[in-house]
């Protein structure tokens, strides 16, 4: 399944097995099977520095955060879909499967210039779909800025761009502040 695109329809399956061989990540849309790009050593920064507080976290506590490799499946217009985000808490009980999640509490995309449109525009309708979805944050590498949405706030964004503001995920009780987030970059 290497490749930018896999045109033709694919199972649910065929795109589950195929992923546990394939080197390259892969994003299942109805069918259709899209390669994920690699990411850059900013995205690696912040994505490590936000694991590494969320694991800490929640040590000892109901949920569990996942990075990178943990699929959340949807279903969207009676299609399955797959995405891979690049942090994931979950921790309901129905979710039993080793490779993917669909009850996740908390979704988190590091932004790119490739991926920013699709996250801010497809993945937020599709995610903000999910029952059990609290919060979705939106964390920019090239600038610093962190776009937090919250089912309570009727997913109306609070954005976070000033020296000493925090991301607050009030579904976990955790805070976390901006200059954490962006450690070890020079954003």
């Amino acid at each position: 399944m290497d490749g930018v695109e896999k045109r033709g329809v694919v199972t649910v399956e065929d795109y589950l097995a195929g992923e546990l061989r394939s080197e390259t990540r892969h994003e299942f849309l109805g069918g259709t099977v899209y390669a994920m790009a690699g990411a850059s050593e900013e995205h690696n920064f912040i994505a490590t520095n936000l694991l590494a507080a969320l694991h800490a976290h929640l040590r000892g506590k109901p949920g569990r955060v996942f990075m990178v490799d943990m699929k959340v499946r949807l279903l969207i217009s009676h299609d399955d879909v797959f995405y891979y985000p690049d942090l994931m808490v979950a921790g309901d009980a129905r979710d039993t499967d080793r490779y993917f999640k669909r009850y996740p509490k908390v979704l988190i995309e590091v932004l790119s210039p490739d991926t920013e449109r699709t996250d801010r525009r497809e993945k937020f309708l599709s995610y903000t779909g999910i029952e059990t979805l609290e919060e979705y944050v939106l964390v920019a590498q090239d600038r610093r800025e962190v776009t937090l949405f919250r089912r309570n706030r009727q997913w109306q964004p609070e954005i976070l761009t000033q020296p000493g503001q925090a991301l607050e995920l009030a579904s976990l009780a955790f805070t976390v502040p901006l200059e954490m987030i962006y450690e070890g970059t020079k954003v």
